[in-house]
């Protein structure tokens, strides 16, 4: 018994000694943005060895959202590096001893679970190889949707809405980065809607402004008592990136 301890412990040791250093650098960039790093809380990344599903690797991704000029305002030629060292990134540190093939799972943004996306690709590693500078991008779809008003199963008198129902939404691009009229992420690009449901049926379509930076809103003529369902959802027809977000609120007598 203790021979066999014995012999895969030397055995273990003979692994780890031809295992060789692999660096990775993983970043998540936002569909038509910037880099998800720490401002949003970052994107969570998996390193995991195709062949058996272990897990090589794990973390998050830490750092700013990259050089608003260098990403967003100039011609990239090929071998342009889109990030610095103050870039959000996951540096994975994989000891291996043979080419592996490796999936790497991006899960983005880890704390807003209305807009999460689980993106991945797949590439070999090889002993010794590092792969650093922009290393692996992968991109995240969508945009980050915030219903505010109203309130997730809120419950209103129809008096209170004899005006119209405010409805009011957050959106920011995947990164965070800011949306507003005119702007680098420009709302005027941007459709933006809430579609409603009454009881199960369609109930009615309107647009939604945008008044200040990352607001939308809008306002809803409502003149019966019943459960109701908003779904805004954001479409970009020159990126075709899109979000949405439901909610489900009461109208009460």
């Amino acid at each position: 018994m203790k021979k066999s301890i014995l012999t895969l412990i030397l055995f273990s040791i003979c692994i780890n000694a031809f295992a060789t250093e692999t660096k990775l650098m993983v970043r998540a960039k936002a569909k038509d943005a910037k880099f998800v790093g720490s401002s949003l809380g970052g994107a969570h990344v998996i390193v995991r060895n195709t062949l058996n599903g272990e897990i090589l690797a794990e973390g998050n991704t830490v750092g700013s959202t990259g050089n608003t000029n260098i990403i967003m305002k100039s011609a990239h030629e090929r071998y342009t590096q889109l990030s610095d060292d103050k870039t959000a990134g996951f540096l994975a540190v994989i000891d291996i001893d043979e080419p592996t093939f490796v999936r790497v799972e991006v899960l983005s943004p880890i704390n807003k679970k209305n807009a999460q996306v689980h993106a991945s690709t797949e590439l070999w590693l090889i002993p010794g190889k590092n792969i650093l500078g922009d290393g692996v991008v992968v991109e995240i779809p969508g945009f980050v949707i915030d219903i505010l008003r109203p309130n997730t199963h809120q419950y209103i008198s129809l008096e209170s809405v004899a005006k119209g129902l405010h409805i009011e939404a957050n959106i920011v691009m995947m990164c965070g980065c800011p949306i507003e009229k005119d702007g680098i992420w420009d709302s005027n690009l941007m459709e933006v809607k809430a579609m409603v449901h009454k009881d199960g049926e369609p109930f009615a379509e309107i647009s939604l402004n945008n008044p200040i930076q990352n607001t939308f809103e809008g306002r809803l003529e409502i003149a019966e008592a019943g459960y109701y369902q908003i779904t805004v959802y954001a479409y970009n027809s020159k990126t075709g990136n899109t979000g949405v977000e439901k909610i489900n609120y009461i109208i009460r007598e």
